[in-house]
């Protein structure tokens, strides 16, 4: 039977469990880059004031300066507003996992290992939980789109591991000077599937893709 959104995982007359039963380890896991963020605050901000009260200008100005230095270069701007991107994206996709059938019985979603910013948008390598598979992203591709505000959303499963799939979200046109993701230096380009017919080669994975030639 092939996945739509409207072949849902329960019965129809069964509710939809409550999703959100993960562990304290796997919430951590999820606001990872707030807590580095965070943290990396306060060592900046004690480390601004411990210099000042000791009259050492010298690790002030430096420390304001790489702090600054994004804000004042274009591509520091773009490197700091596709990280943003990155977290916006990561959470909008739990998101859709929890609005959807895209979480197990007992709560759980899948877990986003990485996300990085690409030339078009985001991709995200996901560890999916048992009974998820690659084809339900692929059902809610256009519910994904949405609520990551995006044009659209593609998605690749992993040649030999199943449980490994790649979202791609689609922004905007190509951007040149954008970070890629890498995705293929620990898989390999080729080692991923598209699930879309129109899309018969795996994505390019420094941020485009591969489509067929017309003609």
């Amino acid at each position: 039977m092939s996945r739509n959104p409207r072949n849902q995982m329960y019965p129809a007359n069964e509710d939809l469990p409550a999703a959100g039963g993960s562990g304290p380890i796997v919430r951590l896991w999820r606001i990872r880059t707030e807590l580095l963020l965070v943290a990396a605050l306060v060592l900046v901000a004690m480390t601004l004031l411990s210099a000042t009260r000791q009259g050492a200008w010298l690790p002030f100005i430096l420390v304001s300066s790489a702090v600054s230095a994004p804000a004042v270069t274009r591509t520091g701007r773009n490197w700091v507003m596709a990280h943003i991107w990155c977290v916006i994206s990561r959470h909008r996709l739990q998101r859709v996992c929890l609005e959807t059938t895209m979480h197990t019985r007992a709560g759980r979603i899948p877990l986003v290992l990485w996300i990085t910013p690409t030339h078009t948008g985001e991709k995200a390598l996901i560890l999916t939980r048992a009974g998820i598979s690659a084809e339900e992203f692929e059902a809610y591709s256009e519910e994904i789109a949405a609520a990551c505000w995006s044009r659209s959303s593609h998605v690749y499963r992993h040649q030999q591991r199943a449980n490994l799939v790649i979202v791609e979200i689609v922004r905007r046109d190509e951007v040149a000077g954008t970070a890629s993701p890498g995705l293929d230096r620990l898989y390999g380009r080729r080692a991923w599937v598209a699930l879309r017919s129109e899309l018969e080669e795996p994505p390019d994975l420094r941020g485009t893709l591969v489509l067929p030639q017309l003609g």
